[in-house]
C-alpha cells in the first residue's frame, strides 16, 4: 500500500489544473486544497445522470480508472473492489462508495457502463461507473497517478490502482494489488476511514 503525501498531491493538482488555493481559515463549505474533488469537469454515470466530483463529497470512497473493453486488468480491478466490499461489515459496506472513471470516453457510453456494471454484479446504489471528456480524464489520471496511453488497436496500456479517499476527497491510501484477496493494509485503512466518518 502506498500513501500519497499531501505535498505530492498538491503538486499533481497544480499540474493537472490551476486551482484556487484554500485560504488559511477556509469556510466550512469549501473543499481542502488537496482534495481530488477540486478537479473541475462534468461526469456522466451508468444511468445517464450528470454530476461533478465536488458533489461526491461526504463519504469515504474508492476511486479508480478503467475501460469497459479491457479483458484482463480492468475486470481484476473491479473484482478487487468487490473483494474489498466483501471484507467489510454490512454497516461499513453501506457507507463506502466506489467511483470508476473510464479512460475511454469515446466508447464507454452510459449504456456500455450500465452493461459493464450488470456483467460484474456491482451494487449500483453505491458503485458509480462514469465517463467524462478527454481533458478531464487526463487531469484525473494525473492526480491519481494513473499512467495510460492508447494503442493503435484502440486498447489502452495503463496502470491500475484503487485509491481510498476520505469524505473531503483527500487521498488516504492506495493499493496496486489486484486480487480477490485484498491487501490487508489497505483494508485496515478502509476500516479506519469508515470508523472516523
Amino acid at each position: 500500500m502506498k500513501v500519497l503525501a499531501p505535498i505530492s498531491l498538491a503538486l499533481l493538482l497544480a499540474v493537472a489544473q490551476p486551482l484556487r488555493a484554500a485560504p488559511a481559515a477556509a469556510p466550512a463549505h469549501e473543499l481542502p486544497g488537496d482534495s481530488v474533488w477540486n478537479l473541475p469537469g462534468h461526469f456522466t454515470d451508468q444511468a445517464g445522470r450528470r454530476f461533478s466530483l465536488a458533489g461526491r463529497r461526504g463519504e469515504p470512497q474508492l476511486v479508480g480508472m478503467f475501460y469497459a473493453r479491457c479483458q484482463l486488468v480492468c475486470p481484476m480491478l473491479i473484482e478487487t473492489g468487490r473483494s474489498i466490499d466483501r471484507a467489510l461489515s454490512p454497516g461499513e459496506r453501506a457507507r463506502l462508495r466506489v467511483l470508476l472513471v473510464s479512460l475511454d470516453p469515446g466508447h464507454d457510453t452510459p449504456q456500455v457502463l450500465a452493461r459493464t456494471a450488470r456483467e460484474h454484479g456491482v451494487d449500483t446504489r453505491r458503485w458509480t461507473l462514469a465517463r467524462t471528456d478527454g481533458v478531464t480524464v487526463r487531469r484525473l489520471a494525473a492526480v491519481l497517478d494513473v499512467r495510460y496511453r492508447q494503442l493503435e488497436n484502440g486498447e489502452f496500456n495503463h496502470t491500475s490502482a484503487l485509491l481510498l479517499l476520505d469524505g473531503e476527497g483527500r487521498i488516504l491510501a492506495r493499493t496496486d494489488r489486484l486480487s480477490s484477496t485484498p491487501d490487508p493494509s489497505f483494508i485496515a485503512a478502509v476500516h479506519t476511514a469508515l470508523a472516523a466518518h
